[in-house]
């Protein structure tokens, strides 16, 4: 199991941590041959019985205020203690993990399993990813390049983020995370908070739906890149295109502007990733991606942010991945 990052000192950089989705790095990984409902998946993954709960914040006497404010307060799923996940007004509705994820189970119905859990940002995003039987191979008779699907579910206590789902297809052989916005499919998407039975049964249909449809137009899309051939000037260019050279840069932003141009083209050219997909816009499209994911430094002694980056918790490299896609679609 990988460990929960509440408790994790871990130092690894994201180049130990590949071999498997990012959020495994992130949470609880499941025997995915198990049988784990929602109920348990929350249990193993430290997510349940955290009574989140509002606390009026109080001020001493003479302070005036025209609003009352509270904290959102969770118990600690090791220690017990109570901690401040973050401060919201009075219209704020607390809700907790067991009534966001309680759809689940009726994905699981439906054929897709949880395969990992945990929590980020000392408790303020919760996630769970789900396994869907959805998935394609790439020259089946020869390359074999299988993509698998994922449901990655993640929520906040916050008020940042609405339960939400992303789609996220995943190279087997290098583990990217391809989660693309598409032209005429939808990728990321809230989902409905729904207490009724009937109501989850409908609301995990369309998340199903959506997810069919979306993988759908994505393996087009990568069939279409891996029958394209291109050379590596061509590639060379498109590096380019995508992270232009600084005429006016000094030496030390020069010599790291080569050292990443250099680090691109030692994943196309040369990694056992692109192995079979090399010399098509499929292998550009996932070395760039790859580069994206895992090419980063952690900056406070653990790996949190970069996976957060990696899995597609983070927003920041959604912009990335569109740019790359429209680029190497257009060479």
């Amino acid at each position: 199991m990988a460990h929960n990052l509440e408790q994790s000192e871990s130092g690894e950089t994201a180049f130990a941590l590949r071999g498997s989705p990012a959020w495994h790095n992130l949470g609880t990984v499941f025997d995915i041959n198990a049988d784990i409902n929602t109920s348990k998946m929350l249990e193993i993954a430290h997510l349940d019985k955290w009574d989140i709960r509002l606390e009026e914040i109080t001020y001493p006497d003479g302070y005036t205020k025209t609003k009352s404010a509270y904290s959102v307060v969770r118990t600690h799923p090791f220690n017990n203690n109570p901690d401040v996940l973050s401060v919201v007004g009075e219209k704020y509705k607390v809700v907790q993990n067991e009534e966001l994820f309680a759809f689940g189970d009726n994905l699981t119905d439906g054929g897709a399993k949880w395969e990992s859990a945990g929590s980020i940002k000392d408790g303020k995003i919760v996630f769970g990813s789900l396994v869907v039987p959805r998935e394609f191979i790439l020259d089946p008779n020869g390359v074999a390049d299988k993509t698998v699907t994922y449901l990655l579910v993640h929520t906040s206590h916050d008020g940042s983020t609405a339960l939400q789902a992303n789609i996220t297809p995943v190279r087997v052989v290098c583990q990217n995370t391809l989660n693309m916005a598409l032209s005429n499919t939808t990728q990321s998407f809230k989902v409905k908070h729904t207490q009724t039975i009937g109501g989850r049964m409908d609301e995990a249909q369309r998340v199903l739906g959506l997810t069919s449809t979306h993988m759908d137009e994505f393996q087009t899309l990568a069939q279409n890149l891996f029958e394209t051939e291109i050379t590596n000037a061509q590639f060379d260019k498109l590096v380019a295109s995508i992270y232009p050279a600084n005429a006016d840069a000094d030496k030390m932003s020069a010599t790291k502007y080569a050292n990443q141009i250099d680090a691109i083209h030692n994943l196309y050219k040369v990694a056992r990733t692109q192995d079979g997909i090399r010399g098509t816009k499929w292998g550009a499209l996932n070395a760039l991606t790859e580069y994206v994911d895992y090419n980063r430094t952690a900056r406070t002694g653990n790996n949190e942010s970069i996976m957060a980056n990696a899995s597609g918790l983070a927003v920041s490299t959604k912009a990335k991945k569109a740019e790359i896609l429209q680029a190497v679609q257009a060479l």
